[in-house]
């Protein structure tokens, strides 16, 4: 069976001047700060991964499919019309449902795909309660993936 390859990668991009290339001010403000939240919390150095992901560690995955790869641990993107927050990998499997529940209920304006978290800007959300997740979802990956 051939399986697609993935395409995004770990690669020696600049994340500084990505972040400096960003745009919108308020988003380059934010990415700026959420660098520093997640160094502190993961203990890793960021790194790009695709063209716009700032990654923090990273794991090696297969599905029951067959598919695997290797992606960050968490991170984040400064998109154009929010921030990308992948800090629910592994928050949202059972035994970690009703922690993540109860955090997102706290976190404020918000949506969330399967892993990921999308918020408009930090100064709407409590950024403590960002540091519980982030630190959350380290702590379930560090489980699933020693």
């Amino acid at each position: 069976m051939a399986t697609a390859e993935n395409k995004t990668k770990e690669n020696d991009g600049d994340v500084t001047a990505f972040i400096d290339a960003v745009e919108h001010e308020g988003r380059r403000q934010d990415a700026v700060e959420l660098l520093e939240m997640f160094k502190e919390i993961t203990g890793e150095e960021p790194k790009m991964w695709g063209e716009s992901i700032i990654g923090f560690g990273s794991y090696h995955y297969k599905y029951d499919s067959g598919r695997e790869g290797d992606m960050c641990r968490s991170g984040f993107s400064p998109r154009k019309q929010n921030l990308s927050l992948y800090v629910l990998s592994c928050t949202s499997e059972q035994e970690n449902k009703a922690k993540q529940t109860e955090l997102l209920e706290r976190l404020g304006p918000h949506k969330r795909g399967s892993a990921c978290l999308y918020v408009t800007r930090l100064d709407r959300i409590d950024r403590n309660v960002l540091a519980e997740l982030i630190a959350f979802d380290k702590e379930a990956m560090d489980k699933k993936y020693p």
